[in-house]
């Protein structure tokens, strides 16, 4: 008799899944991952990480006139007690925040 198949594991899309809630962080089950779609300002996550954009370009706007732009891959370190606001400058921007351990 043969045995039964595993099921087939399936990819999660991230880009699609913050895309489904703009402007709202959206937490991923089991892990410290947040994925936001970008639409305008957004609010600060007030948690430890690091950003990564994973589609269009976003703005990290720090305090003291500071600011770093992010492109597809790239990455910037934040911290919850340092003021930060993400932004948008192309339509269909995507920013994961990976947070440390929680």
């Amino acid at each position: 008799m043969p045995r039964p198949r595993p099921d087939v594991p399936h990819a999660l899309h991230l880009t699609r899944l913050a895309q489904g809630t703009p402007g709202e962080w959206v937490r991923l089950p089991g892990g410290n991952v947040r994925v936001l779609n970008l639409s305008g300002k957004a609010p600060q996550a007030g948690l430890d990480g690091w950003v990564v954009c994973l589609s269009g370009e976003a703005v990290i706007d720090l305090p003291l006139n500071n600011f770093v732009r992010l492109r597809p891959g790239e990455g910037h370190r934040v911290t919850a007690s340092e003021p930060w606001v993400p932004f948008d400058t192309r339509e269909g921007t995507v920013i994961l925040l990976v947070v440390d351990g929680e």
